[in-house]
């Protein structure tokens, strides 16, 4: 038995915690979990050693009902209690991984997806770093059933404009509790929104991280009477919520993005790196931003990134390179969104990135002016492109691309895509309020 799973017996007698819930996620990143009551100590053992099986048949993205057996294997370093529960009930998280029941990794576990391609980078003696800035909408509803924003608050408001003070100071508190180090926290641009970013650390436990920030915030947000929603484009006219990723390799406790005798200051390996992105942002959109809705934020005007192209302070192009250097060097890709399962895009944007070092793909000179103002002919010109602007065109590009296909594998790629499929051929078959006003007298 490893140190890490004596601790959380340990603490698990000295607690006296009753119920642990075994969680993972399904193809869309939304958590599940199977809640265990403990009678001893020795329970908790047995699941370490043992793990415990389940149905995956009715989970979206695994197995046929004709295979429907799976293991769920906890990881004794995501122990944590659950601040949100009432703590004389005693609750506790653990996340897991899954495997067939003959004890092999399951093709269709996300978090198993991220792992092995960061495996593969750890043999060559590298690690990847993530940061994401997710942004979320704190809601209300009218008697109508109407959603509405809690205030009318823009970038960087204060209170009494800026409602959501207690809420984000509730949410970073609590995510301390869960061993989580929010970065900073703020009301974002659109009335009710709101940021709190994520402390850059290694991609899988960043990916954990983001799965529990978004359970943490719904649970502890209901709590106080409203709801949280991480749609990307939850009403019209107004900002998006998107989920900002800095990230960069390492070699131990160096930055190889970092070039201290460079003129900008960034190696040429990061340059490969953003050069990687840009190839393959077409196809990283259907994994990035995963939604019909996510779409609806990917237009310009909104702040929103739909240019590839890279500039040095330019938030108007796909990704931005931010002043800091040294350890703190890294990029920002600017199109993903909150609906995306993190396990599975940070493993395609680095499997992106990485085609860029190893083949060596010139991003080009960096783009500074801002891309929304520059005409169809200086766009053509300068050779900047635009990402997909539906969900359908993303997930064509996806069928194209072999390396983002290869990084989610053959299981959660054909799982992933026949999803997709499904969703916009419900999504295009709708008739909405729009159409009749616009087309009914005709």
């Amino acid at each position: 038995m490893s140190n890490a799973q004596e601790k959380v017996i340990n603490e698990i007698n000295e607690k006296d915690i009753k119920f642990v819930r075994l969680q993972f996620v399904d193809i869309h990143g939304t958590p599940k979990n199977i809640s265990v009551s403990l009678g001893k100590g020795e329970d908790i053992e047995e699941l370490f050693e043992d793990g415990m099986l389940f149905d995956g048949s009715s989970v979206d993205g695994f197995v046929e009902i004709h295979e429907s057996d799976l293991l769920l294997r906890p990881d004794a370093e995501t122990f944590s209690s659950l601040p949100w529960r009432p703590e004389e009930s005693g609750v506790a998280r653990l996340i897991c991984d899954i495997y067939t029941p003959e004890g092999k990794p399951f093709a269709g576990d996300p978090r198993s997806i991220l792992k092995k391609t960061l495996e593969k980078l750890e043999a060559k003696g590298l690690s990847y770093n993530v940061g994401p800035e997710p942004e979320f909408f704190i809601i209300d509803q009218d008697v109508e059933g109407n959603y509405f924003p809690i205030d009318q608050g823009g970038y960087f408001d204060v209170e009494p404009t800026d409602l959501g003070t207690d809420f984000r100071r509730q949410l970073v508190t609590d995510l301390e509790k869960l061993g989580f180090n929010p970065e900073g926290s703020h009301h974002e641009v659109a009335p009710g929104q709101n940021e709190i970013a994520i402390k850059f650390d290694n991609a899988l436990k960043t990916a954990d991280a983001v799965i529990t920030f978004k359970q943490a915030i719904k649970a502890i947000v209901d709590t106080m009477g409203y709801q949280a929603t991480f749609m990307p484009k939850p009403f019209f006219g107004e900002n998006g919520s998107g989920m900002h990723c800095h990230q960069s390799l390492f070699k131990g406790n160096e930055n190889l993005f970092s070039d201290e005798n460079s003129p900008d200051g960034l190696s040429q390996k990061s340059k490969y790196f953003v050069g990687g992105i840009l190839k393959h942002a077409s196809a990283l959109s259907a994994v990035c931003a995963p939604t019909i809705n996510s779409y609806k934020r990917l237009v310009p005007g909104y702040e929103a990134p739909v240019y590839k192209a890279y500039g040095l302070k330019n938030r108007s192009a796909l990704i931005r390179i931010p002043a800091a250097r040294g350890k703190a060097t890294r990029i920002e890709y600017r199109c993903p969104d909150p609906t995306c399962n993190p396990y599975l895009a940070f493993a395609a944007m680095l499997e992106a990135g990485l085609d860029g070092v190893e083949n060596k793909i010139d991003p080009g000179a960096p783009v500074e002016q801002n891309i929304y103002k520059m005409s169809e002919e200086e766009l053509a010109k300068s050779g900047i492109e635009t990402i997909p602007s539906s969900l359908w065109e993303a997930y064509h590009a996806l069928e194209e691309d072999p390396i983002i296909k290869n990084a989610l594998g053959d299981h959660i790629y054909n799982a992933f895509l026949e999803l997709k499929k499904a969703e916009w051929d419900d999504y295009r078959i709708q008739v909405f309020g729009y159409e009749q006003r616009k087309y009914m007298s005709i």
